[in-house]
């Protein structure tokens, strides 16, 4: 059989290799009961720096959502970046489908790298499931950035006009 070129494959090597150069190694984590999580984890991790957990969005490769920022933040942080369940090599066979059991998976595996304390920045569904972890493990989330997600929104914010474009006409 013919091999076929793949821009997606392609893409994705350019990105574990970014991701690799950077000083990150992929690791994934069996948590039972069918759960494995995969995270980009640091080749060494640097007790003195600081631990900063970057939590990608819905429809998006944790890769490709970090890539641009993984190098500048590594001098800094202990960089950690997981796949969440059902994207990238992360996956479960549990009914469960929660950001509250999202953030529990990363919490474990985030334990299983002697990790117990972190900052966490969380984009798009990532930020419910930023907040649901500092929510569930106050004294484990030191810091938190929420980015694009509308946690405390609600329907009578719509209602009232929060967001709410004034009519022009284009001329």
């Amino acid at each position: 059989m013919t091999k076929c070129f793949s821009l997606t494959a392609t893409r994705d090597w350019c990105f574990r290799y970014s991701f690799s150069n950077a000083g990150l190694r992929s690791s994934k984590t069996d948590l039972g009961v069918g759960t494995v999580m995969h995270v980009w984890a640091p080749k060494a991790h640097i007790k003195s720096k600081p631990t900063l957990i970057l939590i990608h969005g819905i429809g998006a490769n944790a890769m490709w959502q970090w890539n641009d920022f993984i190098s500048p933040l590594m001098s800094r942080f202990n960089v950690y970046v997981p796949d969440l369940l059902f994207f990238g090599d992360s996956y479960t066979t549990r009914p469960e489908r929660s950001e509250q059991f999202q953030a529990q998976c990363v919490m474990r595996v985030m334990e299983a790298h002697g990790v117990m304390v972190m900052n966490v920045i969380g984009i798009s569904y990532g930020v419910f499931v930023g907040y649901s972890m500092a929510a569930q493990f106050k004294e484990r989330v030191k810091k938190l950035v929420l980015c694009c997600g509308g946690v405390c929104m609600e329907e009578k914010d719509m209602d009232e006009g929060m967001f709410m474009l004034r009519k022009t006409a284009i001329r």
